[in-house]
């Protein structure tokens, strides 16, 4: 009989510790994240934008009752909302209530609304990367004017060519930048509302009217990022370069230090090192930069920072086609470290603002659609537009990398995986005709 009743107690110990352990887990939740650099979970760059968001931000999804997308929506939202409480979410069903759905101008079944004082954003795509876009824009306060000087060759900021800069401006405008072409033979001076001036490596020669506008835009106390390539010192630019106190050197850069990270041409610099500066600090990516010109101080009354820099085996030599000749003290050469970029600061002339800045790099194809996706091409001229635009809080929030989703492998190891991949339907091959060989016999 004892026994019988120590049975029990435990039997209902038991059933107590389950309930206990069901309730609590309505309670409380607990998640692990194993996927490499957790990238399951809301990225660090996302939550920085949120602790940056300081008023209330309020979701609105237009979804069906009955379609399945809300529960997907509230998991979804969820994550964010344990980094900011005062994110809300609500659901308006577009069949009860069609006159908000055509007050909002939603056009998809599960589309979102974000709010955020007085702007909102709508958002088709549910994505972390989408979402992360959407609270970058709503970070900067407004839309951001970019000014591209166009007319002379300059890489198009639309363009799907290889040289252009579409791709990457794409990317800058899911967070809230705009991109405009400024021709200057059509105006006389750069538009008042501009944010930011990017001339981006023309091949013609610049008129004078054009090259005093640029000028008066920096007296004006206008930001200004260069892109400048070898060979474009004879375009018409000598009183911009005097202007900020910069000068190309003569040639290209050669750097056969790229070879240990697999890159065969001397004139594509791989850059892992970066000389201490607000735009770099804490960047960590390897960035790769196709046919570099070295760049020197002259005078100006500018505060000059070093940002892109050449390794110690890197040397100047004459830019050309063909094999890179090897480095020559008597035809002038210079050895490296070499610097390619500048970031450069003072006193602003636009009482909106305290400080000018203005970032000129001796290579324009590192953002350019062929080499976009090269390491963290794309992170850094995104860290070089927003603190040229003055969203400091976002220069250090560049997309995520997935280091993990690139395979690295030799020529003995792609032999083999060839091998099987050919080997493999032979060998299926094979057994197929052996089993229909002996089903046959019997």
């Amino acid at each position: 009989m004892r026994a019988r009743l120590d049975a029990l107690l435990v039997y209902a110990l038991l059933l107590i510790a389950a309930a206990a352990l069901g309730y609590l887990s309505t309670r409380y939740s607990a998640t692990w994240d194993w996927t490499y650099e957790a990238r399951a979970s809301v990225a660090p760059q996302s939550i920085a934008v949120l602790r940056d968001l300081r008023q209330p931000l309020q979701v609105t999804s237009y979804t069906s009752p009955g379609s399945g997308l809300r529960a997907t929506i509230s998991g979804f939202i969820a994550r964010y909302q344990r980094y900011k409480p005062n994110l809300s979410l609500r659901f308006i069903d577009p069949a009860t209530d069609p006159a908000a759905v055509r007050a909002a101008g939603i056009s998809v079944d599960g589309e979102l609304v974000l709010r955020y004082g007085d702007r909102s954003l709508h958002l088709t795509q549910l994505s972390d990367q989408s979402f992360t876009d959407a609270l970058a824009n709503l970070a900067r306060g407004g839309t951001r004017l970019v000014a591209f000087v166009s007319g002379d060759g300059e890489r198009s900021a639309e363009g799907r060519a290889n040289a252009d800069l579409g791709s990457f401006m794409a990317q800058m405008a899911a967070q809230g930048v705009r991109a405009l072409p400024l021709n200057l033979a059509q105006v006389a001076s750069v538009p008042q509302n501009a944010n930011l001036v990017v001339l981006a490596s023309p091949l013609a020669q610049l008129s004078p009217d054009a090259v005093h506008a640029l000028v008066q835009w920096l007296h004006d106390g206008g930001n200004l990022l260069w892109l400048t390539d070898p060979g474009s010192v004879h375009l018409g630019l000598a009183p911009l370069a005097r202007e900020l106190g910069i000068r190309a050197l003569p040639g290209e850069i050669i750097d056969p230090s790229g070879a240990a990270a697999g890159v065969r041409d001397p004139r594509v610099l791989v850059v892992s090192y970066y000389p201490p500066d607000p735009i770099t600090r804490g960047f960590a990516l390897d960035t790769a930069f196709p046919g570099v010109v070295a760049l020197a101080r002259t005078q100006g009354n500018w505060k000059y920072t070093p940002l892109l820099r050449s390794s110690p085996q890197s040397y100047t030599a004459a830019a050309g086609v063909g094999a890179p000749p090897a480095y020559s003290a008597s035809a002038g050469d210079l050895r490296g470290p070499l610097d390619f970029g500048f970031a450069l600061t003072r006193l602003s002339a636009n009482p909106l603002h305290t400080e000018q800045r203005v970032v000129v790099i001796g290579d324009g194809d590192f953002i350019s659609n062929t080499f976009l996706g090269n390491g963290g091409n794309a992170a850094l001229g995104t860290r070089i537009f927003d603190w040229l635009l003055g969203d400091d809080t976002l220069v250090h929030l560049p997309p995520r990398a997935a280091p993990d989703r690139h395979l690295d492998i030799g020529q003995r190891g792609l032999n083999a995986l060839t091998l099987t991949l050919a080997a493999l339907p032979l060998l299926l091959l094979a057994l197929a005709s052996v089993l229909w060989l002996r089903r046959r016999r019997h």
